[in-house]
């Protein structure tokens, strides 16, 4: 895994969390295989032109995937890339009360888990993805982010 950085690094996770945090999203979704995925965060300038440009839709959000298009035949544990706007991150969980560390390992392992195939575009997609994500961060202590607070 390869974190590269488009703004200041001040009060963004180190390497090492999201290493943590992408090994338990790899093994919460039992992928066997080895993964290589590249993170990249951003400022909201790029985050805003990424989402633009990719998905057609002008503001900056919290993770974008970019799935790996390998050629046919061509086998690589690359799974693709992740793209985390470190501002957008920062302000919703303020907006929504939780501690920025959980934040940023619940769009770090959603983010993962778009690189591996799953989706929410469709309620029982939405619900198992959100099953497994909150299962995946209750083994690394973070309360289940689609019922906050925590009860």
């Amino acid at each position: 895994m390869a974190v590269s950085y488009g703004l200041d690094r001040r009060g963004v996770p180190a390497a090492a969390s999201f290493r943590l945090w992408v090994a338990a999203a790899l093994r919460g979704a039992r992928r066997q295989r080895a993964a290589e995925l590249a993170i990249r965060l951003v400022g909201e300038e790029e985050g805003r032109a990424l989402n633009r440009d990719y998905r057609g839709k002008d503001y900056a959000t919290n993770v974008l995937s970019f799935p790996a298009e390998l050629p046919p035949g061509v086998r690589l544990p690359l799974i693709g890339d992740l793209a985390i706007c470190a501002p957008v991150v920062v302000r919703e969980a303020a907006e929504q009360g939780k501690p920025a560390r959980h934040h940023w390992a619940h769009m770090t392992v959603h983010g993962v888990l778009h690189l591996l195939g799953y989706d929410h575009l469709v309620d029982a997609e939405a619900e198992a993805m959100e099953a497994l994500e909150t299962r995946i961060l209750a083994g690394l202590g973070v309360p289940d982010p689609y019922h906050w607070p925590a009860a």
